[in-house]
């Protein structure tokens, strides 16, 4: 909660609370458990952008491009067909081992990744970021709101997010929802 909390405060999240997620069945669908950290995150801002950069996934979003089980299901596709003739990074070698998709970086194809490790606790999960348009894959070993946290004060180890710290170079840090940004969605 602590990083919730840091976060909160750098970045506000919406006025009006996001829709309330059915966490039992998210889980159902996917197969596995989620992070807590996530699930405060998703709780707290909902579907939308961070700084016009770090789309955050939500499971039953209104919108495809930001829905958890949509996104999970393409990525999945994508990449199993990617490593028919591409490596595997090296942290997916483990037998049982898998990735699993809670964000992505606008107009990169670039995706944020679980590292999800077989008998790990989903808590304990870190990060994987894909370039999206390349075979670079970059491992950071924090979770999901860790590490959105540190690429939003730059304290992130990592090639990527150019955008941000190089044309945005946000002073005040914002949030909008999908709503704000793609139009209000229809029941």
């Amino acid at each position: 909660m602590i990083v919730l909390d840091a976060l909160a405060r750098l970045c506000p999240p919406p006025a009006d609370a996001p829709p309330a997620v059915d966490w039992a069945k998210a889980e159902r669908v996917l197969g596995t458990a989620l992070p807590a950290d996530y699930k405060e995150l998703v709780e707290t801002y909902g579907d939308g952008v961070f700084d016009e950069t770090v789309w955050l996934l939500v499971p039953d979003s209104a919108y495809s491009d930001c829905d958890l089980h949509a996104q999970t299901a393409e990525r999945d596709e994508i990449l199993a067909d990617l490593w028919e003739f591409e490596a595997k990074p090296a942290a997916l070698l483990e037998t049982g081992a898998r990735v699993l998709p809670w964000a992505f970086e606008e107009g990169t194809g670039a995706f944020l990744y679980w590292l999800v490790r077989p008998g790990q606790h989903p808590d304990e999960w870190t990060v994987l970021y894909n370039e999206g348009r390349g075979p670079l894959w970059e491992h950071h070993d924090t979770g999901c709101s860790a590490f959105l946290l540190a690429v939003l004060t730059r304290t992130a180890e990592t090639d990527y997010f150019g955008h941000l710290y190089e044309v945005l170079k946000p002073t005040e840090h914002r949030f909008e929802t999908a709503d704000q940004t793609l139009g209000a969605s229809t029941p």
